[in-house]
């Protein structure tokens, strides 16, 4: 089943769901196995004591006669026509081969099925980088009592021993974090050695940690995810990462379950 949709309504979409991207698929079996039902609450009465007959036939419908199906609006079955309302196609998740839950997961309602791809890729791991980056300068400036008007320069320096990933976030998330502080992010050896430090932070993080958690929150269901948070007045522990110490944390300040939830802390943060 494809979905069109309208720019502004793919956008708001996006927003919402906080995903990178969404993708229609136009290969109804490419992720999913299809099966027929009956619709008894319909079919019961109109059919009577054929629908034992019509309902077993229905449910052994193939794959390829349920396309056929929905592309006409209509089956024969049992010498008795059947329109789209008379029977309910049910789409249901097909795994792809060689792929783990871990990779790939979907929910759906039956009639549309929605794939979630939690591959943690680079430029995934960059972005999320980028908004750490860009959370704790927001919290400094908050630390400083820095106005949104006031304008300042701001400097960073890694302190990993490998420097190539801070120099791949700086390249590529650059016009993100200018965006996001109001000011272009400077590399530390730019400042003049007559600037005023109003405040500074040193943070060392842990790749491994940070990937291990985001692909955990991004394979939980939105709704179960929003329960956990709402039960623990706003807090959660993870503690089921292989390798990976029990963390807590807070929503509102580590997870935010909307972009809009998001936006508004750095408004108020800012």
């Amino acid at each position: 089943m494809a979905v069109i949709l309208p720019w502004h309504s793919l956008q708001y979409v996006l927003e919402e769901l906080n995903v990178r991207s969404l993708v229609p698929c136009n290969d109804t079996l490419k992720y999913a196995s299809l099966r027929a039902e009956p619709d008894f609450s319909v079919l019961g009465k109109r059919l009577g004591k054929s629908m034992g007959v019509v309902a077993k036939e229905v449910k052994a419908m193939s794959q390829e006669k349920i396309l056929a199906f929905e592309k006409a609006g209509e089956v024969t079955i049992a010498a008795h026509c059947l329109k789209l309302t008379d029977i309910k196609v049910v789409r249901d998740f097909k795994r792809p081969d060689g792929m783990t839950d871990k990779e790939i997961d979907a929910a759906g309602d039956g009639d549309v099925l929605v794939i979630l791809d939690l591959h943690a890729d680079n430029s995934l791991f960059e972005a999320g980088v980028a908004r750490e980056i860009v959370n704790r300068i927001q919290k400094l400036r908050k630390k400083a009592a820095l106005e949104p008007t006031d304008i300042v320069e701001v400097y960073f320096k890694s302190l990993d021993e490998d420097k190539s990933l801070s120099e791949r976030v700086l390249n590529s998330q650059d016009s993100y974090i200018a965006d996001a502080i109001g000011s272009q992010l400077l590399r530390s050896a730019m400042m003049p050695s007559q600037a005023v430090i109003v405040c500074e932070e040193s943070f060392h993080g842990n790749v491994k940690f940070a990937q291990g958690l985001q692909t955990y929150l991004l394979s939980r269901d939105y709704s179960i995810l929003k329960s956990e948070f709402q039960l623990g007045n706003g807090k959660i522990t993870v503690n089921c990462i292989e390798n990976l110490p029990p963390i807590n944390l807070v929503l509102g300040e580590h997870v935010f379950l909307t972009v809009g939830d998001y936006l508004s802390w750095t408004k108020k943060s800012g």
